[in-house]
Parts: structure tokens; sequence; C-alpha cells
């Protein structure tokens, strides 16, 4: 009986969607800049956008990738 009734509460339970983990890594660099802190390895900004589908240079400036990282992640929430 316990079974059952454990059953149909999981089925009933609200679905949830996971959000994908590049786009949670992406979300928790962007707010941790938000929050005042810097990014001390721009190799791990560029992996970043790049598991983000963005097309990064080497050279390009980490703020420059952050506002792209930003940009892609509103575009995504609209």
């Amino acid at each position: 009986m316990y079974a059952m009734l454990a059953w149909i509460r999981l089925r009933l339970r609200p679905f949830k969607p996971r959000v994908p983990p590049e786009i949670a890594r992406a979300r928790m660099l962007v707010e941790a800049v938000d929050r005042g802190g810097i990014p001390l390895n721009p190799a791990r900004v560029n992996a970043i956008a790049r598991d983000l589908g963005l097309e990064v240079s080497r050279k390009a400036p980490v703020e420059q990738t952050i506002e792209r990282i930003r940009a892609c992640l509103q575009r995504g929430a609209a």
C-alpha cells in the first residue's frame, strides 16, 4: 500500500525542467561577476563560452567574453 502511494506521489509531483550543466556554470559565472568577483582564469571563462557554442579567441578580453556569455543567457531566457 505504501509503495503504491509513493508511486502516485512521484507521478503527481510537478515536473521540474533540469538546467543543462553548461548553462548552470555560465549563470554561476555571471552571478559571481555581478557580485564583484573577478575571474582569475581566462581559460575557464573561454571554456564556459565554448560550451555554450560561442566562438572565442584566446586573445579576447575576459570582460568581452563575459558580456557575450551574458547576452547568450539572455537570448536563451527569452
